[in-house]
């Protein structure tokens, strides 16, 4: 008696992201990545009912102590402990970091896409635009944004309670105007990316369908520049981290007893010489930005690569 050879399964269809998390969850670097930023997002913010009453504890009989079981990564010149300060310096330094990078991002790939695609007279007035921006310097918008909105967000943030209402009005000031003229170079390299797309024959067949531009841009645009995107939201938060450190360093950053990991290195580099090398003070700070910086570039690594094979 023949027997009938059961007819093979159908193959089960992936959507693209789902093809591009898969390649993304196989690499090893990209997971070292994701699993490292991770933990200092989770470290960081985790520990703030911790270390925000604590932070400017000063104890004048345990000045420059190194690591031990009591402080374990040592004390300053004040006997605060580091471990607390450079907790909520990082919190401080991650938040600089992912929300400038957000502002960035949403800023520079609208601009970009809607420059990109849309050409002609809004290409001309927006890409002029960037360029009035990019010859103005952005130590100078900071300053005057600093200057005419952190006395308003002070006195907000101490009408709802929040304590140290100067020092986190200084902070959200500086987060937004650091995102704010860190979009330029992305929303040229956006557009870049959407002029040579839209001339590929799958965007003339959405056109041929009538799909509306918006649709376009979202279904067909969007997700073919998200290599892109992901690269450079890795990139801008490092980026804006030593912005913040830059200006914390000429006084115009994040304001004193608040930490963060870049005020944390430039304070120590005055405790710095060759008679008493107290290093704990200066590494752990450059610790955590570098590894922090090491966790990003892994990260953006594997979501290019992921997404580069998607949008070949």
């Amino acid at each position: 008696m023949s027997t009938v050879a059961a007819p093979p399964l159908p193959s089960i269809h992936r959507s693209p992201y789902h093809q591009s998390l898969r390649r993304f969850s196989r690499s090893t670097s990209a997971m070292v990545g994701l699993i490292g930023t991770l933990l200092f997002i989770s470290f960081c913010f985790g520990s703030l009912p911790w270390t925000v009453p604590a932070y400017n504890s000063q104890h004048l009989h345990q000045v420059l102590q190194a690591p031990s079981w009591a402080h374990w990564m040592g004390t300053d010149k004040l006997g605060r402990d580091l471990m607390v300060r450079f907790f909520l310096g990082g919190a401080i330094s991650l938040s600089i970091g992912l929300c400038a990078a957000a502002i960035t991002l949403t800023i520079g790939t609208a601009i970009g896409v809607i420059s990109g695609y849309a050409g002609g007279r809004i290409d001309a007035v927006l890409m002029r635009a960037v360029d009035v921006l990019y010859g103005l310097p952005y130590l100078l918008l900071v300053i005057l944004l600093r200057v005419a909105v952190v006395s308003r967000v002070a006195g907000w943030l101490s009408s709802i309670g929040l304590p140290q209402s100067n020092g986190f009005a200084n902070v959200l000031v500086l987060l937004v105007g650091i995102g704010a003229v860190s979009w330029l170079n992305m929303a040229r390299v956006i557009r870049a990316q959407v002029m040579s797309l839209k001339t590929r024959p799958f965007i003339d067949a959405a056109r041929a369908l009538g799909l509306s531009p918006w649709r376009i841009g979202l279904r067909h645009i969007l997700p073919n520049i998200m290599g892109t995107i992901a690269v450079y939201a890795t990139l801008a938060v490092p980026g804006a981290i030593l912005a913040e450190s830059t200006l914390s360093f000429l006084g115009l950053g994040v304001q004193r007893p608040l930490p963060t990991w870049g005020t944390l290195a430039s304070n120590a580099v005055a405790d710095i010489n060759p008679v008493s090398a107290h290093w704990w003070i200066i590494f752990w700070p450059c610790f955590g930005l570098a590894a922090s910086l090491i966790c990003l570039n892994f990260l953006g690594d594997g979501l290019r690569d992921a997404f580069a094979r998607h949008s070949s």
